[in-house]
């Protein structure tokens, strides 16, 4: 089963600062997250950028598409993967790693992420979790790299979440806390894979999530869930 802290901090700390940049990470730092969970994607000249919308313009307000957008034009707020993974090692920060794939490049983004961890991921730090959505980047990933732990995400929990689990050699399933219910969370564990749920704010509400059997909580605000959780 994976090793994953109680608590990751989504796209940094986003509820204190810009999601997926810098000063989110050291914010989630200061914080007291161990890990962040962030979101990667290509420019147009295939550089792995943090970036979750396919456009830049609700984090940036520049209106253009990330695929369409050469590294060298990117905003200063918007760091690539490797100036992400730099800061992660100064910080001490672990990472889960969506891929979060333009249309048409799963496989492209997948392979481009795995080559990027496996030439600048440190040692010292644990290794990365990589997650997605995106069923055929998580099969890209697992081929090209099968030593990184891989995690599905659902957004919802159906009768078939086991057999797209396994499809994609994932030991974890990633899933929208407020849909979860107990059953479901207590079939996920008893199969044997980490169960870990977003976007979570709420003290009270990681709480009841960890008491069905949820291993780790994704949130904005990981002070918040820390102190609920201690």
């Amino acid at each position: 089963m994976l090793q994953l802290p109680k608590v990751i901090g989504h796209r940094g700390a986003a509820a204190y600062a810009p999601e997926n940049t810098l000063d989110s990470f050291r914010e989630a730092r200061r914080r007291g997250a161990a890990w962040v969970e962030i979101d990667v994607k290509l420019t147009a000249d295939s550089v792995p950028i943090v970036m979750h919308d396919s456009s830049l313009k609700r984090t940036t307000g520049i209106d253009r598409l990330a695929a369409e957008i050469r590294a060298a034009d990117l905003p200063k707020d918007v760091p690539t993967f490797e100036q992400a993974i730099a800061c992660f090692q100064e910080l001490g920060l672990g990472c889960n790693v969506e891929i979060k794939p333009c249309e048409g490049r799963e496989t492209e983004t997948a392979r481009v992420t795995v080559e990027t961890l496996r030439r600048c991921w440190p040692a010292q730090l644990p290794p990365p979790l990589l997650s997605s959505f995106a069923e055929g980047s998580l099969a890209a990933a697992r081929q090209a790299a099968p030593e990184f732990d891989r995690a599905l995400l659902l957004g919802e929990i159906r009768d078939d979440w086991q057999a797209r689990t396994e499809a994609v050699g994932a030991k974890g399933v990633n899933t929208n806390g407020q849909k979860l219910t107990a059953p479901r969370a207590v079939e996920i564990r008893k199969a044997g894979f980490t169960l870990s749920v977003y976007t979570i704010n709420d003290g009270d509400v990681a709480r009841a999530l960890v008491a069905m059997g949820v291993d780790c909580v994704i949130t904005d605000a990981p002070d918040v869930i820390l102190k609920a959780l201690a």
